[in-house]
């Protein structure tokens, strides 16, 4: 197997993969070992969860003077992103395609595949997610 191909086949690095209590039924992101909710019952018990993308920003920042990284792309919008599967389901990322006039808590965004950056000389490319306005 091709080191390109091994990332490829890594579930959570396209995808946003949470975790699922089989026991209560609680829906979790970023992933758990242990359900918060039943403890010991759950050890186990937690399966993985494919998360749908959607939800709104529960709060967010413009970034001004971003990193050596992310510089080059100032300024940008972080937010904390509740995902639809409920209230274990929380993420920071970054927002696509939303002016800052746009912002609000509550707006409603969606999941995107982009780049994240770049690595200097060895010009590795890396992706993810991040979220857009919907």
């Amino acid at each position: 197997m091709t080191a390109a191909r091994f990332w490829r086949e890594i579930p959570a690095r396209y995808n946003l993969i949470g975790t699922r209590c089989t026991v209560c039924g609680r829906i979790y992101f970023p992933p758990r070992e242990v359900c918060p909710h039943c403890h010991r019952k759950s050890i186990g018990k937690m399966e993985r969860h494919k998360m749908k993308g959607k939800g709104h920003v529960l709060s967010y920042t413009v970034v001004k003077e971003g990193s050596a990284n992310l510089a080059a792309q100032t300024p940008y919008i972080m937010a904390i992103i509740q995902l639809e599967e409920g209230e274990n389901a929380k993420l920071t990322a970054q927002l696509v395609e939303c002016e800052e006039g746009d912002l609000k808590i509550g707006l409603e965004v969606e999941a995107v595949f982009r780049k994240i950056q770049e690595d200097g000389k060895s010009g590795v490319i890396h992706y993810g997610y991040k979220f857009k306005p919907v």
